[in-house]
């Protein structure tokens, strides 16, 4: 009896209280060593988003030159308004929010053993999620995009998956999965629609930085300037993660945090070849053709300054096919679960604050 209670699918609300455990450790963490609404100023690029999303309200963007995609910003905007003008409020909201509907549409997608890892594993995911960053909406919108695929509501499924991308750029390989399977399918009408639909959310989505930079692409050249120097943003495969391993002075614990998911990774992309893997890419061609193209990318991103450092961030859409790939090998053990998460979110908090600083606060 007790063996079928830890095999048991994993509920939805069990799913609600997993993330709600992951958020209280996570949180209870920060707010013991720092100041919770510094480390939100101060992490990752929420300043950005949150500088993008002031610009917005005032319909204002001469003085921002922000890199980052603006798709979180055009959500935050109204929001902020609603929460009496705070942008690092309406920045939490978003992406805690986005958070937990990622992990409920996983659900929905590839059961609850798989949303459940998905959702505390990684810990970029964690503090992005609770610190902002554009993966939550991200992922609710690609996760959104594949639910209605599987409906066949093709329009909708490229609406959100451009949405998807003017939030990530990487979304752009959702668009390219969809297509594909609609040229595989010939249901060339609706391949036309959902081409239509996207071109026109990312016409909209630029005209803007035509507007007032005087650039519809002042996004994409900013990339190339600052992340891939000028150069392509696809180079040969690990020619960038293994220069970045060979130069970088980066810390030892940072280094095997890092290798260790490139691992990971690869382990989970091998085991794609598998029978039960294959079945699914027949079954599922648009989600599996999006996790190969972006498997693809993340191992052959040209940016020496990126390609390493932010490889367990870049992992995050690639997570769910990893796990599906091993389910067979996922522990299913709710005990587990549990310890995992809470160890997770405590080491994920530590890691925003930084394991050097969190040692000297100690002593």
């Amino acid at each position: 009896m007790q063996y079928r209670l830890f095999m048991r699918e994993i509920s939805r609300r069990e799913l609600i209280l997993l993330w709600l455990l992951t958020c209280v450790v996570f949180v209870t963490v920060i707010v013991r060593f720092d100041t919770y609404s510094r480390k939100v100023d101060d992490f990752g690029d929420s300043s950005a988003y949150m500088t993008a999303a002031s610009g917005i309200r005032r319909a204002d963007f001469r003085d921002i030159r922000v890199k980052q995609f603006w798709g979180v910003s055009y959500v935050m905007a109204p929001v902020s308004f609603l929460l009496g003008g705070s942008v690092r409020a309406s920045l939490l909201l978003v992406c805690g929010i986005s958070s937990l509907l990622s992990v409920l549409l996983a659900r929905q997608l590839w059961g609850g053993w798989i949303a459940g890892f998905f959702a505390i594993l990684n810990f970029d995911w964690l503090q992005r999620s609770y610190l902002g960053g554009s993966e939550p909406l991200f992922m609710a919108l690609l996760f959104a995009s594949f639910l209605a695929v599987r409906r066949a509501r093709w329009i909708l499924a490229s609406t959100l998956a451009a949405f998807a991308t003017v939030t990530r750029p990487v979304g752009i390989f959702a668009l390219v999965a969809l297509g594909l399977a609609l040229l595989v399918k010939r249901e060339y009408k609706t391949f036309a629609l959902c081409t239509g639909v996207a071109l026109i959310i990312g016409v909209l989505y630029v005209l803007p930085f035509w507007l007032y930079f005087g650039d519809p692409l002042y996004q994409v050249h900013s990339y190339k300037v600052n992340d891939w120097h000028s150069g392509l943003p696809i180079g040969l495969p690990f020619f960038a993660i293994g220069s970045s391993f060979l130069r970088g002075q980066q810390p030892f614990t940072n280094v095997l945090l890092t290798l260790g998911w490139i691992i990971f990774v690869l382990i989970g992309t091998v085991a794609m070849a598998r029978k039960r893997f294959r079945s699914y890419i027949r079954e599922r061609p648009s989600e599996a053709w999006f996790a190969l193209l972006y498997i693809a990318f993340i191992l052959t991103y040209n940016s020496s300054a990126w390609a390493r450092a932010e490889v367990v961030r870049f992992a995050i859409p690639a997570l769910p096919f990893v796990l599906l790939s091993l389910s067979d090998w996922i522990p299913k053990s709710r005990p587990l679960l549990y310890a995992v998460a809470a160890v997770s979110a405590a080491l994920a908090a530590c890691s925003a604050i930084g394991i050097r600083n969190v040692f000297l606060m100690l002593h």
